[in-house]
């Protein structure tokens, strides 16, 4: 793979607009935001600010591709390619390519298959990426054991654990590969100050090794502590103009 350019955008949102049509009160079309427009770089973590329902989330999910957009491009380094790609446009294959190689993220909930292990949970995106599974597995022992889940539950499902529990499966998850760009929202929202404390180191080793990273963090000491800048979505928001 081409080694990435720190002088070169990793993520570029371009114009995007998001709006929901609400079928069940008779198709009212729910207007969201409108001409959102920022530049992630290597080692930087963009926060999204902004007061609860302004949209955030719904930026990060058109980010992922879990939210089709309704207008502008989301142009994503392609580490294979070694160039920009619009995820916003691409299709179904597109979208899986790029979340397997190029952009990672840790949502605020664990969705993991049941019955598969939480080790096995933290290890799969290292196999998809065609790591041996005995060196994902010791890897993802080694994330688990820095996120201070007990070693009694790795070989339990995460549906039988706590919140705090489960959300630190899911960071461990997020965190064990090097995805270029990785998305956080409220990775810390469930954690004690002492998880806390590992994450916030867990990103910072992410910002020095070059990852670009968009996040969501109502923690404010956490956000203070890893932002490099904050992006205002309220100066996107197209609520007034519904």
């Amino acid at each position: 793979m081409t080694a990435i350019d720190t002088n070169a955008p990793l993520l570029q949102v371009e114009g995007v607009a998001k709006s929901f049509t609400m079928h069940l009160r008779g198709g009212i079309n729910l207007p969201v935001v409108a001409n959102v427009a920022f530049t992630l770089y290597p080692g930087e973590c963009v926060v999204l600010g902004g007061p609860s329902g302004v949209g955030k989330s719904s930026i990060l999910r058109m980010v992922y591709g879990n939210y089709a957009v309704d207008a502008g491009r989301i142009l994503v380094h392609d580490r294979k390619q070694a160039a920009m790609r619009d995820l916003a446009s691409g299709d179904p294959r597109t979208v899986l390519d790029l979340r397997r190689d190029s952009i990672g993220y840790v949502s605020q909930f664990l969705r993991a298959v049941p019955r598969v292990s939480a080790l096995d949970v933290v290890a799969e995106p290292l196999v998809a990426r065609g790591v041996a599974r005995e060196a994902a597995a010791e890897r993802a022992v080694r994330m688990l054991k820095r996120l201070n889940l007990p070693e009694a539950l790795f070989g339990l499902p995460p549906a039988t654990f706590s919140g705090g529990e489960k959300q630190r499966v899911n960071i461990a998850r997020g965190f064990i590969t090097d995805h270029p760009v990785l998305l956080l929202d409220e990775p810390t929202a469930s954690l004690d100050a002492t998880n806390r404390d590992v994450v916030v180191a867990m990103i910072r080793e992410k910002l020095d090794a070059g990852t670009a990273i968009l996040g969501i963090f109502h923690d404010a000491p956490v956000r203070d502590a890893v932002a490099t800048r904050i992006v205002d979505v309220g100066a996107f928001s197209a609520r007034e103009a519904a």
